[in-house]
C-alpha cells in the first residue's frame, strides 16, 4: 500500500516561507494525483492544492493563490508544497494525500477524492 509522509513544517514568523515535502512509497507514485490540505482544531479540512499525476495542472485555493506552490519529483517519489509571503491565518496542519484516480477539477478539492493520507506537519506562522 501507498504511504506518505510529511515533514518541512515548523514556526516561522510572518512573511517568511517554508517548504513542505510528502515522501511516496509502497506503491507507484506517478500514478498519484497528489494535494495538500490543511486543519485547524475545531475545523475542516481546508483544500490548499492539488496537481494531476503528469504534474501540467494544478489548482490552489483562493487563500493561498499567488504565495504557495505545488510541484512533484517523480524521480523522488515526492510531493512538494513551497509556502511563501506566509500568514498567521496560514497556521494548521498540513497534510499531503494521494489518489489513483485522475485529476478532476471538481473533484480535487474533497478531501473524499483521497485514499491516502500522510500523518500531517504542523505550520505555525507568528505576528
Amino acid at each position: 500500500q501507498v504511504q506518505l509522509v510529511e515533514s518541512g513544517g515548523g514556526l516561522v514568523q510572518a512573511g517568511g516561507s517554508l517548504r513542505l515535502s510528502c515522501a511516496a512509497s509502497g506503491g507507484d507514485f506517478s500514478s498519484l494525483t497528489m494535494a495538500w490540505f490543511r486543519q485547524v482544531p475545531g475545523k475542516e479540512r481546508e483544500f490548499v492544492a492539488a496537481m494531476s499525476r503528469d504534474g501540467r495542472t494544478t489548482v490552489y485555493a483562493d487563500s493561498v493563490k499567488g504565495r504557495f506552490t505545488i510541484s512533484r519529483n517523480s524521480a523522488k517519489n515526492t510531493a512538494y508544497l513551497q509556502m511563501n509571503s506566509l500568514k498567521p491565518e496560514d497556521t494548521a496542519v498540513y497534510y499531503c494525500a494521494g489518489d489513483r484516480s485522475p485529476y478532476t477539477s471538481v473533484y480535487v478539492r474533497a478531501e473524499t477524492n483521497y485514499y491516502y493520507w500522510g500523518q500531517g506537519t504542523q505550520v505555525t506562522v507568528s505576528s
